[in-house]
């Protein structure tokens, strides 16, 4: 029946599902979540309307469900949908969340799914060395937390930004993998993308503590 992978276009979902793909699991829907509310306690908001267009370059069938956004009510919503699937599991890229791997725990034990959450437990710096390792093109698009300003926003995920993450670490106690919020990524490419993806035009929206970077359009990378 295969399973149902919980993605957003950021960087755990996308390494949760290439580690899947490498295990020999059966994918057979992406689904993306779509939370109302900024303050979404499960669910990566950014870019969202972006996910359709990299889905297709992995060749797999995606689906979008809208949530509330509220805390649990949206979780209802989220198993009534994959209740409509016919799947044996669900992928997904839960690090150190115990709210939301004990949630996705919960749906699937009452339905007699499997829940594979591969990077669960993983040290930070192994998440982001991995993306690099597997050849996964990540940019920032929304920060969240001190030492990270709006020259953040479309920075490549690479060596030397891990560093920087590294010192903002010892100086502000941040999740380098982004794991408290600090930062949220979208995917451009990878080992499982036919093709990757340019940013062509992109908006940068900064209140002065918080911002995210509105992409208006990706294109097909030749």
């Amino acid at each position: 029946m295969g399973y149902a992978v919980l993605y957003s276009g950021g960087k755990d979902s996308n390494l949760a599902m290439w580690y899947g793909e490498k295990a020999g699991i059966d994918i057979k829907v992406i689904l993306t979540v779509s939370p109302r509310s900024e303050d979404s306690y499960m669910f990566h908001k950014p870019n969202l309307g972006l996910v359709p267009q990299l889905t297709e370059s992995m060749g797999l069938e995606q689906i979008t469900v809208e949530t509330c956004g509220e805390k649990e009510v949206e979780l209802e919503e989220l198993e009534k949908t994959l209740e409509q699937l016919e799947i044996e599991g669900v992928i997904s890229g839960a690090v150190a969340s115990t709210y939301q791997r004990d949630r996705i725990d919960n749906i699937c034990g009452e339905h007699g799914w499997d829940h594979y959450a591969p990077l669960w437990g993983m040290e930070q710096r192994e998440i982001l060395d991995t993306l690099i390792e597997e050849g996964f093109e990540c940019v920032i698009v929304g920060v969240a937390a001190m030492g990270l300003d709006s020259s953040w926003l479309g920075r490549t995920i690479d060596d030397k930004l891990i560093k920087e993450l590294e010192e903002l670490e010892d100086r502000y106690k941040i999740n380098i993998a982004g794991e408290g919020g600090e930062y949220e990524s979208l995917v451009l490419g990878g080992p499982n993308f036919r093709w990757g993806f340019e940013i062509v035009s992109a908006v940068k929206h900064w209140d002065g503590h918080r911002g995210t970077l509105e992409v208006k359009e990706l294109k097909r990378r030749a």
